[in-house]
């Protein structure tokens, strides 16, 4: 068993520079990876896709998630799944913004 405590590796997730989110992997396994993000207010991650399943929890704070059917707010304990292949994005509001990501299949394992 792996216990991991995303909060607080969110928290503690580096950005590459101030004005983008900070992101970490959290755990890399053969089926699946799990990214933390810490988004402050006003940070995005443009639209994008992915060859997996995209699954985002938001752990902490409020913002915006789109997708292929445009935009919707999102609060903490809300989960929304992306199929592959699917636009997806995260902004934050007016506060900052906790989500974990599960990517699945892992990305490079198609």
């Amino acid at each position: 068993m792996i216990a991991l405590d995303p909060r607080a590796a969110a928290r503690a997730a580096p950005a590459a520079s101030p004005t983008r989110p900070a992101t970490a992997i959290l755990h890399d396994g053969p089926d699946a990876r799990l990214v933390v993000f810490r988004l402050a207010p006003g940070q995005a991650v443009p639209p994008h896709r992915s060859a997996s399943t995209v699954t985002l929890a938001v752990l902490e704070g409020a913002g915006v998630l789109s997708g292929g059917d445009g935009e919707r707010a999102c609060a903490a304990g809300d989960v929304v799944v992306y199929a592959p292949d699917e636009l997806h994005g995260m902004r934050a509001t007016d506060a900052e913004l906790l989500l974990l990501a599960t990517i699945a299949p892992r990305p490079g394992a198609r």
